[in-house]
C-alpha cells in the first residue's frame, strides 16, 4: 500500500464511521493544503467488521462539511497487511490500541508504530471519545481534536 518514498498513516475506531473518517478527512484536507499529500498514504480502518462497506456517519459528515472538509470514505476492517504497509497506524482510544498490538502480535513482520492520536494532541486530551450515541456537539468535539492531534502530526512528519 505505502511506498518506498511515501510516508503512511492508518486512523482507526471501533467501527470506522465516526472518528476515524473523521480523522482521514481531516489529515488528507490539511496534507493538501500544505501541498504534501502525494508524498502520504492515508486511509482509515476499524477494529471490528461490524460497519465494513458503509459511509461515515451523517452527524460526521454534516460536521465535516460545515469545517469545509470532504470525504467518500467507506467503512473497512484493519488487515493484517496494514501492520506491515502503514508506517504509523493512529487510533483513538485504549480499546482499540489493545485490540491493535493483539492483532499486531500475530502478524510476522508487523513493523507500524501503533499509538493514540491524542498522543499528539497539545491539550494533552489522549482519548478521543466515540461520539456515536452523542449529539452533533460530540461530533464538534472530535473534529476539535482531531484537527490539533493531525496538526501536530503533520508538523512533526514533515
Amino acid at each position: 500500500m505505502a511506498g518506498s518514498n511515501n510516508k503512511s498513516v492508518l486512523f482507526v475506531c471501533l467501527g470506522n464511521i465516526c472518528r476515524s473518517p473523521i480523522a482521514e478527512a481531516v489529515f488528507r484536507k490539511m496534507a493538501t493544503d500544505a501541498g504534501v499529500v502525494h508524498e502520504w498514504v492515508i486511509d482509515s480502518g476499524a477494529t471490528s467488521d461490524w460497519n465494513t462497506g458503509s459511509s461515515p456517519d451523517a452527524r460526521g459528515l454534516d460536521c465535516l462539511r460545515t469545517h469545509g472538509v470532504e470525504t467518500n470514505h467507506r467503512a473497512r476492517q484493519v488487515t493484517k497487511n496494514d501492520f506491515t504497509s502503514f508506517e504509523y497506524i493512529l487510533c483513538m482510544d485504549d480499546s482499540n490500541l489493545r485490540d491493535l498490538k493483539s492483532k499486531a502480535s500475530a502478524v510476522k513482520n508487523s513493523s507500524a508504530k501503533i499509538e493514540l492520536l491524542g498522543l499528539y494532541d497539545p491539550q494533552n486530551q489522549r482519548i478521543i471519545e466515540d461520539p456515536y450515541y452523542g449529539s452533533a456537539s460530540d461530533f464538534e468535539k472530535v473534529y476539535e481534536q482531531c484537527e490539533r492531534c493531525c496538526r501536530a502530526f503533520l508538523e512533526k512528519n514533515s
